[in-house]
């Protein structure tokens, strides 16, 4: 029997993915946190300096908490933005393994990686095919939704111009990475270069979905993901401080980025939060 539309339903098979992908998140983020200096034994590459394993460590916290709420959430429209970020950051990592191999270590980590990253972005590119008719507001905008509140034109147009630059920033670092080693904020070689370039897109992404969708509802979960990850990046940079060059220009450019961007966000997701509420009270009996 074909599937019934529009019931905004997660399958049970976009959960399973979304469990079975879980525990390899949450193993690279403890190795690549807690051993950043021996990741050529434990991780899939060596990786130096330490700042490079802390900024994909801080994509995989949030992918953590991400996934824990696709495998429990019931509506598909609250999750469903997250699947083009997760297709374009594990599609980016296959094509810049594949062009790197040489760097990459021979131990069961790099067999897991390249499985992972060989497998993930066409089964989840196929989940969110799947689920594409699911969410009836993605159709008609109009849908009554008694939790969401519509993002006002004005701050989506400032988040989308900020997907777009954390976009471009990272199609930079993995197109052109010779220049990127040249100017960014700490070390890079070829394999580390585009690898960041692939966490910054994650924002990207996400953002741009706000281009079509202005419900909060939406966000939601992705903002409190990308808000974790801000947050790990901040700490990071703090424990990795002798790892930024302050010689280069990129260096203030980019710890003032990083307060601005974990600053804003919070205080765009208590703000969306807030109202929310208000919009319940006003619409309870």
């Amino acid at each position: 029997m074909a599937e019934q539309v529009g019931r905004d339903r997660l399958f049970v098979a976009t959960r399973v993915v979304a469990v079975a992908i879980l525990p390899f998140l949450v193993i690279a983020a403890v190795l690549l946190f807690a051993f950043p200096t021996r990741t050529g034994e434990l991780f899939a590459w060596a990786i130096d300096p330490p700042l490079s394993a802390f900024m994909l460590g801080s994509a995989y916290v949030g992918g953590v908490l991400f996934f824990v709420r696709v495998a429990t959430a019931h509506e598909w429209h609250r999750v469903k933005h997250g699947f083009p970020a997760v297709v374009v950051f594990a599609g980016a990592l296959l094509v810049a393994t594949l062009l790197h191999l040489d760097r990459f270590s021979a131990n069961l980590s790099f067999v897991v990686w390249l499985i992972l990253y060989a497998t993930t972005p066409f089964v989840v590119a196929a989940l969110a095919w799947a689920q594409r008719r699911e969410d009836p507001g993605a159709h008609d905008p109009g849908v009554p939704d008694a939790e969401t509140w519509r993002i006002p034109a004005p701050a989506r147009g400032v988040l989308i111009v900020v997907g777009l630059a954390a976009l471009g920033t990272g199609a930079v670092l993995f197109a052109a990475p010779d220049f990127a080693i040249a100017v960014w904020a700490w070390e890079l070689t070829p394999l580390t270069s585009q690898v960041t370039g692939a966490v910054l897109s994650l924002t990207g992404v996400v953002n741009l979905g706000m281009v079509r969708d202005d419900r909060w509802s939406s966000f939601r979960i992705l903002f409190q993901a990308q808000l974790i990850s801000l947050a790990a990046i901040a700490i990071s940079v703090g424990a990795a401080w002798d790892d930024l060059r302050w010689d280069r220009p990129a260096t203030p450019f980019f710890l003032a980025l990083v307060a601005a961007a974990l600053i804003g966000y919070a205080a765009f997701t208590v703000w969306c939060e807030l109202a929310t509420r208000r919009g319940r009270s006003a619409a309870a009996p």
